[in-house]
C-alpha cells in the first residue's frame, strides 16, 4: 500500500491507496494512440505498471507504444498470438504484482480525472469488494438520431461489469482463475467473470471514474456479424443456467421472437412442398410480418436516411435465421461445457498479492 498525494486535496486526511497495474489488449487497432495518450494524461494516482497484450496472430507494426507519455517507462508488451480478448487479458494480469489490476478496451479514453477518481475509488473499495466498474460515456453525434450501431454502443453505458473499464483485485482473479477463455470474443467474458466472483463471495460495484467509449466504424452488416455471440450466450447458459441473464444485469434480447421468425421461413416452403399452398402462404405473411416488425423497430429511433432503412431492411431479414443458427451451433459445441475452475484455467502458481485478502479470510460474507 502506498499513499496518493492529492487524492482529497491540500490540507486534508489521505488515506493509503493501494497501487494498481493497467492491462490493455490490443489487435493494434489505431485507437490505442488515443487510448494510451489518454491515460497519460490522466493525473493524481499513475499506475505502477501498463500492460499491453498484443494479440495479433501476426505482429506486422510496431504497437503506438511511444503515445504512452511519461508513462512510457512503465509499460511492458506481451504477446498472445490472436487467442482472443480472454486469453490476452489473463496473460496481462497473471505477471502483475499490484493488488489491483485495471482492464481497459483499446478502444476506451479515459477522463483528465480518471487517476484521481479510480484512487477514491480503490481506497473506498470494503474488504469484501472484489471488483469496482468505471461508468463509461458513449459520445452520440449532435444534431441527428443515432443509427442503430450507434444506440447499440451506447448501451454499454447501462452494461454491467464491463471490461472496457474495470478494476479487480489482484488476488479475486487468482482465486477464480481469471477468465474464461473458451469466450473467444469480446462479449460475455466479462458478464462470465463478475458471475464467477460473486459466486465466491465477493460484492462488485460501481465507481465514481468515467471512461469515454467512442463509436467506432463500422460496416452496414455489423449487425449481422454480431449475430456472432449468441454462441456465447448459449455458452452462458451451459455455465451458469438459465437465470444468468437476470443474475448478469444483462438483456435478454430477441432470440425467441427470431426463433418464431426463422420457423415461418423454413415452415413456408416445407408446407408448400408438401402440397399445402394455403398453409405455406399463411406462413409466408407471418414471417413478413415478424421481419418488417423488427425492421421497423430499428429504423423508427434511427436518422431514417434511405441508406440507414436499406441497412436495416436487409439486416433484419438475415439477422433471426443467423442468430438461431449461432446459438444452436453454441449449444452442440459447448454441450459437455463445465464450469471454469482454477485448475482448468491453467493460471500458474504463485503468492497471492499481500494487499487483497482471499474470501475466507471473511467469515458469513454473502454475495
Amino acid at each position: 500500500m502506498r499513499c496518493a498525494a492529492g487524492v482529497h486535496g491540500p490540507g486534508a486526511s489521505v488515506p493509503a491507496v493501494p497501487a494498481y497495474a493497467v492491462v490493455v489488449p490490443t489487435i493494434g487497432r489505431g485507437c490505442l494512440t488515443d487510448c494510451l495518450r489518454a491515460l497519460a494524461a490522466a493525473e493524481g494516482h499513475p499506475p505502477d505498471e501498463v500492460v499491453v497484450v498484443d494479440d495479433r496472430a501476426e505482429a506486422a507494426t510496431p504497437l503506438p507504444l511511444e503515445a504512452a507519455g511519461v508513462l512510457r517507462p512503465r509499460v511492458r508488451t506481451l504477446r498472445t498470438g490472436g487467442r482472443g480478448p480472454a486469453a490476452a487479458r489473463n496473460a496481462g494480469w497473471r505477471t502483475v504484482r499490484a493488488p489491483w489490476t485495471v482492464f481497459l478496451d483499446d478502444d476506451v479514453q479515459v477522463l483528465p480525472d480518471w487517476s484521481r477518481r479510480l484512487a477514491e475509488d480503490l481506497a473506498s473499495a470494503a474488504a469484501t469488494t472484489g471488483g469496482v466498474q468505471g461508468r463509461l460515456s458513449v459520445p452520440l453525434p449532435q444534431g441527428r438520431r443515432p443509427t442503430d450501431w450507434e444506440r447499440g454502443t451506447a448501451g454499454l453505458e447501462r452494461a454491467a461489469w464491463a471490461t472496457a473499464d474495470m478494476a479487480y483485485r489482484t488476488a479475486v482473479l487468482l482465486t477464480v482463475g481469471g477468465f474464461d477463455e473458451r469466450f473467444r470474443r469480446a462479449f460475455r467474458e466479462d458478464a462470465d467473470l463478475a458471475l464467477r466472483v460473486r459466486d465466491a463471495g465477493w460484492s462488485l460495484h460501481r465507481g465514481r471514474r468515467t471512461t469515454r467509449h467512442p463509436v467506432r466504424a463500422a460496416g452496414p452488416w455489423a449487425s449481422a456479424r454480431a449475430q456472432r455471440g449468441n454462441a456465447d450466450d448459449a455458452l452462458m447458459t451451459r455455465l451458469h443456467g438459465r437465470g444468468w441473464w437476470e443474475r448478469a444485469q444483462a438483456p435478454r434480447g430477441r432470440l425467441p421472437r427470431h426463433a418464431l421468425v426463422t420457423a415461418t421461413a423454413l415452415a413456408a416452403p416445407a408446407l408448400a412442398l408438401a402440397g399445402r399452398p394455403r398453409a405455406a402462404r399463411g406462413a409466408c405473411a407471418l414471417w413478413a410480418l415478424g421481419t418488417a416488425e423488427f425492421a421497423l423497430a430499428r429504423i423508427r429511433p434511427g436518422p431514417r436516411t434511405a441508406r440507414e432503412s436499406a441497412t436495416m431492411l436487409a439486416t433484419s431479414v438475415v439477422i433471426p435465421p443467423l442468430a438461431v443458427g449461432h446459438w444452436l451451433t453454441g449449444l452442440v459445441r459447448h454441450r459437455g461445457a463445465a464450469p471454469l475452475t482454477v485448475a482448468s484455467a491453467g493460471a500458474p502458481p504463485r503468492p497471492a498479492p499481500a494487499a487483497s485478502a482471499p474470501p475466507a479470510a471473511v467469515p458469513g460474507r454473502t454475495p
